[in-house]
């Protein structure tokens, strides 16, 4: 729609960018590097942030980064998750069977991680997004992956992730043994206002963009009425994008940021 009148070859702001050329801040770096060490070596780690800062995005970069023949990444996003059904969702991405009772489904993953590390060489790496949502039950079933062999090296890596209410939850006294196993920790924050400019230009140049589109006025606006999270950039600089069009705007100034926010995020 838009992309023809700005003679753009891809389309910006959209989850379909190659993870390779994801939009990398100098904490979004460090954090991924963190994610890469603790898959590497077996370790235990809590990724929180706020809705939309790029948590499921950075988890997506790590998994696309990894040897598929060395690595099985094992994801999980449910918040109404029992016990029986969390074995049984990571049975079947192993393609297992997995049997009628929560002990028997336990064992079975068990045995499979082991089976998969000692005979194909493969590292599991256990994903739950979203994880803010799990009761307490699952949280504690959870940390019991990390203890298949008594208090011996863990057989697999766990990465937990979901908004800061899930940090705030881990405080708790009844999370003491939870927290206390956690190797690593990455809290995502917000993009600056530099920050702000600098990934609207890398989408754009992305895109395909040969010239700035937006005004530096346009970002102000943008970066304030975002607060720096992503989600909501991609959102309005998209209607942004297609305002521009419709009006033949080929720079979008604050005039247009101003239209778009007033009506259309009002």
């Amino acid at each position: 729609m838009y992309e023809a009148f700005y003679d753009l070859q891809k389309t910006p702001f959209t989850r379909t960018m190659p993870t390779e050329q994801l939009f990398m801040t100098p904490d979004l770096s460090e954090f991924y590097e963190r994610l890469r060490y603790v898959s590497e070596r077996h370790l235990f780690a809590v990724l929180t942030g706020d809705c939309g800062t790029g948590k499921t995005t950075l988890l997506r970069k790590l998994k696309d980064s990894l040897d598929p023949n060395h690595f099985k990444v094992l994801y999980v996003s449910d918040s109404k998750l029992t016990p029986r059904n969390f074995y049984r969702l990571l049975l079947d991405q192993l393609g297992v069977v997995a049997k009628f009772t929560r002990g028997d489904t336990k064992r079975q993953l068990h045995e499979q991680v082991a089976v998969m590390r000692a005979v194909d060489g493969m590292d599991t790496i256990c994903v739950c997004d979203e994880s803010h949502l799990l009761s307490f039950e699952m949280l504690e079933e959870i940390r019991f992956l990390l203890n298949m062999q008594f208090d011996s090296v863990s057989p697999l890596s766990l990465i937990l992730s979901g908004q800061n209410e899930l940090w705030k939850k881990l405080q708790l006294q009844k999370c003491t043994a939870i927290r206390q196993r956690i190797d690593v920790q990455c809290m995502l924050g917000h993009y600056d206002r530099a920050q702000t400019e600098s990934y609207i230009k890398h989408q754009m140049a992305y895109a395909g963009a040969d010239n700035d589109i937006f005004t530096e006025a346009a970002i102000n606006l943008i970066h304030e009425f975002s607060a720096g999270t992503a989600r909501v950039i991609d959102k309005v600089c998209t209607n942004l994008l297609i305002y521009g069009s419709q009006n033949k705007k080929r720079l979008i100034d604050d005039h247009a940021v101003r239209a778009i926010l007033e009506g259309e995020f009002t």
